[in-house]
């Protein structure tokens, strides 16, 4: 399984390498990434605003007063992610394609920077892995 992946982020990233031409420029790169992370945010408060789908109730996070007997599992089940709803098919779509489009600024940058999408997904995850909670993002 871990092949097939590391195939298909590199065929991904050696398909954009390809059909990249206009943007070849690592300025062009980076404000197309930028945009395109723009364009996700825009995209979910769209979800919101627009269509309804799903709703976002914001508040403070509460945390217990006398938390020493809390492990970090039980931290995690009361922390609030602030989303009410689910996603509609066509917010869904349109929320997949803009982070596609991130996903190919992305692997842009990778190609001009000589670096490998794949590895640096593995390099993070075995950080993660690695610190496991205490990494507390």
């Amino acid at each position: 399984m871990s092949d097939l992946r590391n195939a298909i982020t590199d065929e991904f990233q050696y398909t954009v390498d390809n059909l990249l031409v206009r943007n070849k420029s690592i300025l062009d790169q980076l404000t197309k990434y930028q945009d395109s992370c723009a364009r996700v945010n825009r995209t979910i408060a769209k979800a919101v605003t627009h269509c309804g789908c799903i709703q976002i109730n914001s508040q403070k996070q509460k945390y217990p007063e006398d938390d020493s007997d809390m492990s970090l599992e039980d931290l995690k089940l009361i922390m609030n992610d602030h989303l009410e709803g689910k996603l509609c098919d066509n917010c869904r779509d349109f929320i997949e394609k803009e982070m596609g489009r991130n996903l190919f600024y992305l692997a842009s940058l990778c190609n001009t920077l000589d670096l490998n999408l794949y590895d640096i997904l593995l390099k993070e995850l075995d950080r993660v892995q690695m610190l496991g909670k205490f990494t507390l993002r």
